[in-house]
């Protein structure tokens, strides 16, 4: 395959779009969302607010890596270089671009990565 059909780079797009704006929203929400009232808390709630606290912020980290995943991508689409693997230069297949439409590597790129880290 050397180039993804126009109507799926246009469905993959649409996707990566749609899946940007709830990106936006979310990390918005999360943002303003405030873990305490601000009143004074007993030991037990302040362990409770530092475990709320820990997980917003991972959950934070998580989207915000994948929003940027979405932002690299949707560039990459705008520049012609979307669905090339950054490792070995290759077409990343359909199957997985259709499925994961942020990847930024073919799958046997991908489970060498993963085996690294």
């Amino acid at each position: 395959m050397d180039e993804l059909e126009k109507s799926t780079f246009s469905a993959i797009k649409k996707e990566l779009v749609k899946r940007k704006i709830e990106l936006e929203e979310q990390l918005t929400q999360l943002s303003k969302e405030k873990v305490t009232n601000d009143v004074v808390q007993d030991p037990g709630d302040m362990a409770s607010t530092s475990t709320m606290e820990s997980l917003k912020i991972s959950l934070q980290d998580a989207e915000k890596k994948e929003y940027d995943r979405i932002v690299q991508a949707l560039a990459k689409i705008e520049d012609g270089t979307y669905g090339i693997c950054i490792d070995c230069g290759r077409h990343i297949g359909e199957k997985r671009l259709k499925n994961s439409p942020n990847s930024s590597r073919c799958l046997m790129c991908q489970e060498q990565f993963e085996v690294r880290d």
